[in-house]
């Protein structure tokens, strides 16, 4: 269930990273001064970092934390 979700995660970030709806304008501006879609990346950026640190913490196999017996 966990692969599950964590596909289903980057799957959904990945068709929100095409964003074909802030192409051809650059306005309204953020802030007044930062273009829309440049904020669109700024916030898109944010969430991945966290939607892929959660993806890590569910699908991490725990083996590779354990210390490896020397020969």
């Amino acid at each position: 269930m966990t692969r599950l979700l964590a596909v289903l995660i980057v799957a959904v970030l990945y068709a929100l990273h095409q964003d074909v709806w802030f192409w051809r304008e650059a306005r309204p501006l953020v802030f007044g001064v930062l273009p829309i879609g440049l904020a669109y990346h700024a916030l898109f950026t944010l969430i991945t970092s966290l939607a892929l640190w959660a993806v890590v913490r569910l699908v991490w196999p725990a083996h590779l934390d354990q210390p490896r017996a020397r020969p």
